[in-house]
């Protein structure tokens, strides 16, 4: 069979070769998922065709970009130099690399769709970032030398079926032409053009189902526009109203008879005046944010696996909200509500944005009592910008730091956790145990100075690699996500047995609430049930514990907490306390790029693009059943966001 001259043989053999590899193999990836995902996508012949060719269009635009160096190399490399030693070393190692880090990235792939269920997005951006920590986990995680050694063996592979078919000789023997060069690097200029200029990876997203969507995505492609779109201006992607109408429902929906704004306009500033006549109490408190911990992993939600025995007992003695849904999707996310008490702002959480520094935060509320603020957390507060938000936002740091500093501009005090003070360390830092006896140590020392502490909390063990100490629990470390949700509940338990024994127990409340669920993916824009988290505040009178099923969220935790101390305080809290006879039931959350106001079955969307879309929430089967668009619901929840990042942009947080 006869070739024409451009295609096959040519100089551009192996290119060509390489080429429609790339194609192939991410199409097979592509099916990969689509199995095993098999009970939550559409098998829709006209979906899976969609699917399929949506995922070709921009698996080209990726090898587009992936191949052009090439190209340039070889149209304007001189045809006399074809075939000499410098351009076969040249060819075969930039083949061979090129290919060994492709296939490593669709290992890649494979490993991401496992944890995230979704191709590469910001995520996988920030474990770009943060080598050590991710590195350390896929060494813990994963069978490393023999996941390498598949790597090799497929690159070697690869390349012996390029030289069989003898690409690499058609390329070091056959000159181009003038003609072939042009036609070849026009193509791929064009092509690069063309997805630089009009194609966004948003449109890959053009099913219902967020696994097709997703399925039809290129991983690469996806993980630079990510990086190009880390930060989203709300007024650029989403849609919005005057800036007035915005503060106006805001501002009308977070007032009460005890609360008194400070200024007109673009604001929120407000007094909380506490109007009991009780004297302010000033308990310590230990908050402690759990890793992953989902609600369907309680007892108290269905689960039938006893996995959480003492958080199950906690349920029934403590002030328990069982109808609290998180923020978002990320531990940062967590971080932001808890701290900020503010609905999620589009693109990155402001943990991790710059001139975060000296924002209104709930350590200015502790503050303001006497109290000092402490942030605890077993891994290097390097990761995720840990560190410089809370020490920037008036927090003494206690962390397992390799020597990371913090800005010049940060004053604060930081303190490493030393090697005397750790049983068992993974990737992500030390057990919950340990970190539990660092946290009750300076609390002792704090007590022993007279001085009221918050101590706030970051658990690890609740995560990939779900390592933890031997014989701690009946589960074998390492085995799975269920161990770990085990030993989480055990660990909490066993600091408060020890916590019991303190001087300051009696005089200290327990925050306990999830910084986000285990998973948070679904076939849905939005898997509601993917952000409901358990939330406890312990040893408080046992008059006061009660089961609050008003629908909730994150930001409301410490609002409602401070009104239970009775305190008088200034904010720019978005939460409002769950305990008030006008609370209105609703929960904010979203992930970096859709943005969600739920109240009680009812689901607004806002996405980029300015799009938006009304959902009816059935809880028994966790699907969205779209409505009629409400406006004025849809005015509200543009309102919650807008006001959010104009606050925060406009440095109004300060």
């Amino acid at each position: 069979m006869k070739f024409p001259k451009l295609i096959h043989p040519s100089r551009f053999s192996v290119l060509y070769a390489f080429i429609t590899w790339f194609l192939v193999v991410s199409q097979l990836v592509r099916v990969t998922f689509f199995f095993w995902q098999y009970d939550e996508v559409s098998f829709n012949l006209f979906t899976v065709l969609g699917t399929l060719l949506t995922g070709l269009f921009f698996d080209i635009g990726t090898v587009s970009f992936i191949a052009f160096p090439a190209i340039i190399y070889y149209t304007i490399f001189p045809n006399r130099w074809i075939g000499t030693w410098g351009d076969k070393i040249f060819i075969w190692f930039f083949t061979f690399l090129t290919i060994f880090i492709l296939v490593f990235v669709f290992f890649a792939e494979i490993t991401f769709w496992d944890e995230f269920k979704t191709r590469f997005n910001f995520i996988a951006v920030d474990y770009l970032i943060y080598t050590h920590e991710v590195v350390a986990n896929i060494q813990q995680s994963y069978p490393l030398p023999l996941l390498i050694s598949g790597v090799l063996l497929s690159t070697f592979l690869i390349l012996f079926i390029f030289y069989k078919r003898k690409y690499f000789q058609n390329t070091f023997t056959q000159k181009a032409s003038f003609k072939q060069r042009l036609v070849v690097i026009a193509t791929a200029f064009i092509s690069c053009l063309f997805f630089t200029s009009f194609i966004t990876n948003n449109q890959a997203e053009w099913s219902s189902n967020r696994y097709n969507a997703e399925i039809s995505k290129s991983g690469i492609y996806s993980f630079f526009a990510a990086f190009r779109n880390n930060q989203m201006k709300y007024n650029e992607f989403y849609t919005s109203i005057n800036n007035k109408n915005a503060f106006d429902i805001v501002r009308n929906k977070l007032s009460d008879k005890n609360s008194k704004y400070k200024s007109e306009g673009f604001s929120i500033h407000r007094t909380i005046t506490d109007t009991t006549n009780q004297e302010p109490k000033k308990k310590n408190v230990v908050f402690i944010l759990v890793e992953s911990l989902s609600g369907s992993f309680m007892k108290e939600f269905g689960n039938e696996k006893n996995i959480t025995p003492f958080l199950d007992s906690l349920a029934q003695k403590s002030i328990f909200f069982d109808n609290l849904y998180a923020t978002g999707t990320r531990t940062v996310r967590g971080m932001e509500a808890v701290t900020l008490c503010i609905p999620p702002t589009p693109g990155q959480s402001i943990v991790k944005r710059p001139e975060n520094q000296n924002l209104f935060t709930v350590s200015n509320v502790f503050k303001s009592k006497g109290y000092n603020s402490n942030f605890f957390y077993g891994g290097d507060g390097y990761f995720d910008n840990m560190n410089a938000y809370f020490g920037g936002n008036g927090f003494t740091i206690y962390d397992r730091g390799r020597g990371s500093v913090l800005s010049d501009k940060i004053k604060t005090t930081r303190n490493n956790i030393n090697d005397d003070e750790v049983t068992f360390e993974n990737a992500w830092g030390i057990c919950d145990d340990d970190i539990y006896s660092k946290m009750l140590k300076v609390a002792d020392e704090h007590y022993n100075n007279n001085k009221p502490f918050f101590n706030f909390v970051m658990t690890t063990s609740n995560h990939r690699p779900y390592t933890y100490p031997d014989n701690a629990i009946d589960i074998p470390s390492g085995t799975g996500r269920e161990g770990a949700v085990k030993y989480t509940d055990y660990s909490l338990k066993k600091m408060f047995k020890k916590a019991k024994n303190k001087p300051w127990y009696k005089n200290t409340v327990f925050i306990i609430i999830a910084d986000h669920c285990a998973s948070s993916a679904g076939k849905d824009e939005i898997d509601v049930a993917n952000y409901h988290i358990p939330a406890f505040i312990v040893n408080l009178s046992p008059e006061l514990n009660q089961k609050i099923h008003k629908q909730c969220s994150q930001i409301d935790i410490f609002p409602t907490f401070f009104s239970l101390q009775n305190w008088s305080y200034e904010n720019d809290f978005f939460g409002k306390n769950v305990l008030h006879s006008n609370f209105e039931n609703r929960a904010l959350m979203g992930t970096y790029r859709k943005l969600v106001l739920m109240k009680k079955d009812q689901v607004m969307i806002l996405s980029d693009q300015k799009k938006q879309a009304f959902y009816k929430w059935n809880k028994a089967d966790n699907s969205l059943k779209p409505l009629l668009m409400d406006k004025n619901f849809l005015k509200e929840t543009i309102a919650w966001y807008q006001t959010a990042d104009y606050l925060f942009t406009n440095k109004l947080l300060k």
